[in-house]
Formats: structure tokens, sequence, C-alpha cells
């Protein structure tokens, strides 16, 4: 059931925007995984150290997909507050990533964890908009 809130909620809300452009931004790094594991590797900040690792490239490649594609029908279907609790959940994602370029690269690896840090932030305060955005 749909609230008030969540009917009024769509393509002329900040917040709308703001995750779909998340969502299709992780697709696209999806979709960079599964057709070029190598340059998703070395954009991810952790290149691949032989061939053989390209599946593994092509495996996070699928969840990123998935990532993107699960917020879409919540966004096409107005579903604010379900959108909201996906994208909040979703930012451990982001999150470990920088943690595991931080563990991988050590702290002198600025731009990956840039990318992955500033993800966080930009997730978070869509995640704020997302909750307490009012039309």
């Amino acid at each position: 059931m749909q609230t008030s809130n969540s009917q009024s909620w769509g393509a002329k809300s900040l917040s709308f925007w703001l995750t779909l452009l998340i969502a299709l931004g992780i697709i696209f790094v999806g979709a960079r995984f599964i057709i070029d594991p190598n340059a998703g590797a070395i954009g991810f900040g952790i290149p691949f150290a032989t061939d053989h690792d390209y599946p593994f490239g092509r495996i996070k490649g699928i969840r990123d997909i998935f990532s993107g594609v699960v917020l879409l029908p919540l966004l096409f279907l107005r579903m604010k507050r379900a959108t909201a609790w996906v994208l909040t959940a979703a930012i451990i994602v982001p999150a470990t990533d920088a943690l595991i370029v931080l563990a991988t690269n050590g702290a002198s690896d600025i731009q990956h964890l840039l990318i992955h840090g500033l993800t966080v932030v930009y997730m978070i305060v869509t995640s704020c908009l997302l909750f307490k955005e009012k039309k």
C-alpha cells in the first residue's frame, strides 16, 4: 500500500534522480566488469594478477548489475520508503570496497579511496533525502 508521500514522489524529486543515477552507475560498473574485467578491476583499484582472475571480475560484475537493477522497480513503482531502505543497506558495499582498497593498496591510493569514499557520502546524502524529503 502506498502512502500519499510515496504517491507524490517521483521524477520531480531530487532523491529520485540521485537514486536513479547511482543505480545506472553501478549497472555500468557491473557491465564493464563483464565486458572487460581487467578495466573493471583497474577502475576498482585492485588490478588482476593474471587472466585467470577474470572470472572473479565477471562474478563481481553480475552482482553490481543486480545491485543497480534491484532499485529500478522500486523507483518506477514510486516505492520511496522501500527505495530508501534498500539504498541505505547498500551503503555497506562501497564502504567495504574502500576498506578492501585501503587494506590492499594502503592509504597512498587516494584516487580509488576517494572513488569509493565519495560513493559512500553520495549514498548517505541520497538516503537522508529519501527518508526526509517532502514534496
